[in-house]
């Protein structure tokens, strides 16, 4: 409430802008885009707005002064209507006639589509690739960590975790495969979260189930909780919005003991990473029971949403000279990502500089943790200004975000297919953790599925799963 009454009258004017864009998204949410952009805004409130609710406001006055944020607050306002503007021109431009179809997320809901054959199997269908792909990968898994089941598979009761994809911030070598394969297991993962939740045919049911249950504990007890919700909320999307039944008020509850349990695990993952610990090892000895409450109040607060500050941090900097905008190549780091350093060794660093700006530098450049002792992430819109400045730059940072609501929905309007479903469902959890930053690092599950889709589309391996008209459009 202190928060509350210290913000400045920019604030406000950003919560009404995205209170009536998100109304306006939402009445076009049968047109396949509103629900992309819905969730675009949202990630902007989150990660934006309730920011200096939520860490309180008065500490970042002091920080920066009044200037720098009424500086900020204007940027994010640029970005909401930059964002309102830009999305039905993309959308007409990127999907064209295929827009008239109408949003068949909306359609499925509306026919209990999930009931008939023909989605079942192609649920069926699906699944087969899906399982020779997850165990293959398992495979060379289990072979980097001398086939230590226990830990990959089991690590609760291990009490540790191994991944077999970590490597340096600067890979040698052919590492970029690793992460790659790191990438796609979380793809693989979420993908089984959803498979579980509309399969009704018992053989796939249990197949899933026990795939899927396999498969989460590798994110569940690790320490990144981006891949935790990349990883189980796709299913329960999907629980919610297809497979449940009942009245909205059961959807809600269901919702909303998911999030409290998520909410609660959260809390005990920040505590052992405080303590410098593992997940796995303080589950197993019982510490669960350190996450607790008083009078009401939760005793840690969940770290990383402050988006806000670091646009403030930006702004400081830019004034003081410190730092300034390089002018889009860090856009060209993110989308030069894919590329291996061993076949382009000057390849551009991203988020280096910035991190060096926070005081994060120490020794080498070219060691291999790039010279900082940690990158900082510098928002969804941050990142715009970092590239191209205090105008142009949240303005970039919405096209960008324009395109990302006209490809998801896109698979939306192919969702008589199963796999653009899926994609779905895995793009829009995506689009939350890309408000720390606009980047194939975040996406990259999402792009492996959809690379893996259209080989399957072009190849005709699963006919069951395409129709003539969805191929040529792919095309």
């Amino acid at each position: 409430m202190d928060s509350l009454a210290q913000l400045p009258f920019p604030f406000y004017i950003c919560v009404l802008a995205l209170a009536g864009f998100s109304w306006n998204a939402w009445k076009f949410r049968e047109e396949a885009w509103g629900i992309p952009m819905l969730a675009v805004l949202i990630t902007v409130g989150a990660w934006y707005l309730m920011d200096p609710i939520y860490n309180g406001y008065q500490a970042y006055v002091n920080t920066f002064g009044e200037g720098v944020l009424s500086t900020a607050w204007w940027e994010v306002l640029l970005f909401l209507i930059s964002l309102a503007v830009f999305v039905p021109p993309v959308n007409r431009k990127l999907n064209g006639r295929l827009s008239a179809s109408g949003s068949q997320v909306f359609m499925a809901i509306r026919s209990n589509r999930i009931d008939s054959d023909e989605f079942q199997d192609q649920i069926q269908m699906l699944s087969k690739y899906l399982l020779i792909g997850w165990c293959a990968l398992m495979a060379v898994g289990l072979w980097k960590i001398d086939f230590d089941f226990m830990s990959l598979f089991f690590p609760y009761l291990a009490g540790d975790l191994t991944s077999p994809w970590r490597r340096e911030r600067l890979g040698g070598s052919f590492d970029s495969i690793l992460a790659f394969a790191g990438y796609f297991q979380v793809m693989l993962t979420a993908l089984w979260g959803v498979v579980l939740v509309l399969a009704k045919r018992p053989r796939i049911q249990m197949t899933a189930a026990l795939v899927y249950f396999l498969a989460e504990p590798f994110y569940l007890f690790d320490r990144t909780r981006n891949t935790m919700l990349a990883t189980l909320l796709p299913g329960l999307m999907a629980l919610v919005t297809l497979r449940i039944r009942s009245s909205v008020m059961m959807k809600i509850a269901v919702l909303g003991s998911a999030f409290a349990m998520i909410n609660v695990w959260f809390l005990f993952v920040l505590e052992i990473r405080s303590q410098s610990g593992f997940i796995a090892d303080a589950f197993k000895s019982g510490a669960l029971s350190a996450v607790q409450t008083e009078g009401g109040q939760q005793k840690k607060k969940h770290e990383g949403f402050n988006m806000f500050e670091e646009l403030g941090y930006i702004n400081y900097f830019t004034d003081k000279g410190t730092y300034r905008p390089n002018w889009g190549t860090r856009y060209f780091a993110e989308l030069v990502n894919p590329v291996p350093r061993v076949l382009w060794p000057s390849k551009p660093l991203i988020g280096v500089d910035y991190a060096i700006a926070r005081g994060m530098a120490y020794g080498d450049m070219f060691a291999k943790a790039g010279g900082v002792v940690a990158t900082v992430s510098t928002g969804m819109i941050g990142q715009g200004v970092v590239n191209f400045g205090r105008l142009l730059g949240p303005m970039a940072a919405a096209f960008l975000m324009a395109i990302w609501v006209a490809v998801l929905a896109r698979q939306d309007l192919l969702g008589h297919d199963i796999g653009h479903l899926l994609l779905y469902a895995i793009g829009l959890v995506l689009t939350f953790n890309m408000g720390r930053d606009i980047t194939l690092l975040t996406i990259y599950p999402f792009l492996f599925g959809w690379i893996l889709l259209n080989w399957l589309n072009r190849n005709k391996v699963h006919p069951a799963l395409v129709q003539p008209h969805e191929t040529r459009s792919i095309r």
